[in-house]
């Protein structure tokens, strides 16, 4: 597993100086994010030159683009704002060969106007899934277009809240062009140790052949975030389970900042050092 990062964590501008900051701060990969080259993080163009900046800063600091974020609220309740989401998907997109990457990370999002990471009462309803699926529909042919990858990743705050409907949206859509992005810590929120090894162990064995990345970061017991290895997560058992499925993708850390990247580098590499070694099976 290459141990890896959100490039926003950084600040910066431009790719050369977001990577070598990655770089230096102990990591391999990066999850890319289009303000690092002064763009909106969903731009409606992203020109040959801009996209070349980042392969070249990737190649020179010798840090992979693992993924590009394209989030956009899947299911805002305007069709205009998903309208615009999906012009910067298909930006992006167009961008990714350019970049060296072969997939884009996406929120399903929610019915809440003002917040992509809020739950909504209608995110359960079957309109909001209607939405869902259309625009899965339409950013799965762009995904054909350019011969890209996307992830989605299950969070409670999304339409899609647990590892169960991403496997039913899996199963709907039968397009082997969707993946999954999964972070355990977006799967709870107040739960004992043990229920969360549960959730994860259960997680990962139902997304198994979708998995494609996974991330680290972590709850207090209060439920609040918190950076990978300070809450209740066991991240031997999350690794582990992992790494009984084949897994041998990115972690990508997030949820810290920049402060915090060298020793939470330090953490990650060690426990899938441990795991490496067959230390903490």
């Amino acid at each position: 597993m290459r141990v890896g990062i959100f490039a926003k964590t950084f600040a910066g501008r431009d790719p050369l100086t977001v990577l070598q900051a990655a770089r230096a701060a102990g990591y391999a990969t990066v999850q890319y994010n289009f303000a690092c080259s002064g763009l909106p993080s969903l731009p409606e163009f992203v020109s040959d030159e801009i996209a070349g900046a980042i392969r070249v800063a990737s190649v020179e600091m010798d840090v992979t683009i693992a993924a590009v974020s394209a989030t956009y609220n899947m299911i805002h309740p305007d069709p205009e704002v998903r309208r615009q989401g999906h012009i910067g998907l298909r930006a992006i997109a167009s961008a990714a060969p350019g970049i060296g990457t072969r997939l884009l990370t996406l929120c399903t999002g929610t019915r809440d106007a003002d917040d992509p990471w809020r739950k909504h009462p209608d995110n359960s309803t079957a309109g909001a899934l209607d939405d869902l699926l259309e625009s899965l529909k339409a950013a799965l042919d762009v995904a054909e277009e350019y011969d890209l990858d996307l992830g989605i990743e299950p969070e409670l705050a999304n339409v899609i809240d647990s590892a169960m409907r991403a496997r039913w949206l899996i199963d709907e859509l039968q397009s082997p062009r969707l993946k999954i992005v999964i972070d355990p810590a977006n799967l709870f929120e107040k739960e004992p140790r043990s229920k969360v090894r549960s959730i994860v162990s259960q997680a990962c064995d139902l997304l198994a052949d979708r998995i494609v990345m996974g991330h680290a970061k972590d709850r207090y017991e209060d439920g609040r975030f918190a950076t990978a290895g300070k809450g209740v997560m066991d991240y031997p058992h999350y690794l582990k389970c992992l790494r009984s499925i084949g897994f041998t993708g990115p972690l990508v850390a997030h949820g810290l900042s920049a402060a915090e990247a060298p020793q939470i580098a330090r953490f990650l590499h060690s426990v899938v050092s441990e795991m490496d070694d067959g230390t903490s099976l």
